[in-house]
């Protein structure tokens, strides 16, 4: 049962962080240092609750709202890509947090840390393909207030399902369905526009 509950809590952790990378990690850092719910004292993992790591984090978020604030008041921010450079480095670090995070909750109960490593950054890539992607798709189409706005709710999402994870490991496990479903969901989707502009011609 422990190791069921450390995965559900690691999968989810790791998940949230691929769908935005910045207050996941915070808030399981700000926990783990009161040890409520989670705790990476005593693990090669331990400075994921350590105050450098927590304030490099903040850092790289408030850079991360800088750089997306100043794209999207831009003459061409309607015009941008779904993907930009600045994106997939933020994915690329959701990645690497999904890992570390994952790991780190198996670490705490004994459990191998490998099982973290291997699928935290593949928990990671569903919610950033899945969320990540639909919130891209989505702010393309809006105006640059609405676009910010639209980040914010994907932070707020991340941050609930990263409490959610360390609060009710059980529940994380949906997530990865959720996302697989909601990547299958957007496929179709593309694959039908594709279809209605090939008879279009």
């Amino acid at each position: 049962m422990s190791l069921f509950l450390d995965i559900g809590t690691g999968s989810g952790l790791a998940s949230s962080t691929g769908v935005r990378p910045y207050l996941p990690p915070l808030l399981a850092g700000a926990l783990a240092r009161g040890d409520i719910g989670i705790d990476f004292d005593g693990t090669d993992f331990r400075f994921l609750e350590s105050t450098a790591f927590l304030a490099a984090i903040v850092v790289l978020a408030v850079v991360a709202f800088l750089v997306e604030r100043s794209a999207w008041r831009s003459a061409r921010a309607k015009h941008r890509r779904a993907r930009d450079p600045f994106d997939i480095l933020a994915g690329l670090l959701g990645l690497g947090l999904g890992a570390l995070l994952f790991a780190g909750v198996l670490a705490d109960n004994g459990e191998k840390v490998w099982i973290g490593l291997l699928f935290g950054p593949l928990c990671a890539a569903l919610g950033w393909i899945a969320i990540g992607g639909l919130v891209e798709r989505v702010r393309t189409r809006l105006e640059p207030d609405q676009a910010a706005l639209l980040s914010a709710y994907a932070d707020g999402a991340a941050l609930i399902l990263a409490g959610v994870a360390v609060f009710v490991p059980p529940l994380a496990y949906l997530a990865i369905p959720g996302f697989v479903l909601l990547i299958i969901g957007a496929r179709r989707r593309e694959d039908q526009k594709y279809a209605g502009l090939r008879i279009l011609r």
